[in-house]
């Protein structure tokens, strides 16, 4: 079954708040960052156009960044209120179960109290003395 748009779309968001917050994403950060800076030392950038397009791009990072990370939050929000409402219809049917072992018990006394009153009367007429007639 194809996905629909806007599960790929929450699928990307997580995906991309994942591997921001690897050590894979610090590594190629890191590199990034030094590479740009050892583009000026070599000569093949003036540093004002380096740090012209490298502030540039992290600030549309941050911008993206922060969309993909509110998604990601949005979805787990939704995905925690699916399972309250699991937990409380689980809390419900463990009332009714409680409800019904507590019936039980209540049925299983009686029942025990007639097996005791049952058990004084044989032991009431076994103790009768025998009249022959």
């Amino acid at each position: 079954m194809p996905e629909k748009p806007k599960e790929r779309m929450q699928d990307f968001a997580l995906a991309i708040t994942r591997w921001v917050g690897s050590l894979q994403s610090i590594v190629v950060h890191t590199f990034i960052f030094l590479g740009s800076f050892f583009a000026v030392l070599v000569g093949a950038v003036e540093f004002d156009k380096m740090l012209l397009v490298l502030t540039t791009l992290v600030s549309l990072e941050a911008i993206y960044l922060a969309i993909f990370i509110q998604m990601s939050l949005n979805i787990t929000r939704e995905s925690l209120a699916v399972v309250e409402e699991n937990i409380d219809e689980i809390q419900e049917d463990v009332d009714e179960i409680q409800q019904d072992v507590d019936e039980i018990q209540q049925d299983v006394d009686e029942i025990q109290e007639d097996v005791d009153e049952i058990q004084e009367d044989i032991e009431e007429e076994h103790d009768k003395p025998q009249t022959n007639v």
